[in-house]
Order: C-alpha cells, then structure tokens, then sequence
C-alpha cells in the first residue's frame, strides 16, 4: 500500500528552489525597470537598452507612472511570495496546501511555484 506523501523530497525541493530562484531574478529585473520608468518618465534610454525586459518591451515607453507604479508594486508583491516560499523550502513545508494538509501536484508549482493552496482548496473557497 502506498503511504501518501506528506511531504517533497530534499531533491524535488532543490528542483523548486531553482525555478523559483530564476523567477525571482527575472521579477527582480523587472521591478528594478519599471522603477526606473517611473523615475524616467521623460527618456526612455533605459527601456530601449535594457534586454531584460521582455514583459513591457512594447509599452514600458508608453506606461503612465499610474500603471508603471501600478505594476510595480504588483511585481513586489510576486517577489516577496517568491521570498516566502523559498523560506517554505527552508523548512520543508513547501508544496503542503495550507487547507488541505496534502501536497499541492507538481504541475501546479511549477506553474505557479509559490502557490500555498491546491486546486480543490481554491475552487472550494471560491462558493
């Protein structure tokens, strides 16, 4: 009989530690851009220069410093869950959805790796 997992292994924890460490370099850059658009709302040498920047390549010239401002704290807010679940991996409670107790499936956190809740804990929540 197969005990259900409680728990990632060490390695599979590893696996995620990477993807998410690549997702926050990205989001680090992006934020760290829209930063600067806000800053430079006259110029945009730093956006036409930057290869980084592949989320507002197009409209990061054209942003408003309300919507730049706007994504730039949505894009703190998306490095700061990447933050915590790097800490989740610290302590080995990562993937654990926080209604269920069970595992979230992989497929999902590498999707959405700091993702704290399951499918069927999401769409419970959601009468």
């Amino acid at each position: 009989m197969m005990v259900e997992k409680t728990r990632y292994s060490d390695v599979e924890l590893e696996e995620f530690r990477e993807i998410i460490q690549e997702k926050l370099e990205t989001a680090k850059n992006d934020y760290d851009l829209l930063k600067s658009t806000l800053m430079n709302t006259d110029g945009n040498d730093v956006t036409d220069t930057s290869p980084t920047f592949k989320v507002l390549e197009e409209g990061a010239s054209t942003l408003s410093k309300e919507e730049a401002g706007r994504l730039a704290q949505r894009q703190m807010k998306f490095i700061q869950n990447l933050q915590a679940a790097l800490v989740r991996i610290e302590n080995k409670t990562y993937g654990i959805c926080r209604e269920t107790g069970k595992l979230i499936p992989k497929e999902r956190l590498r999707a959405v790796p700091h993702a704290t809740l399951s499918i069927e804990a999401k769409q419970g929540g959601q009468k």
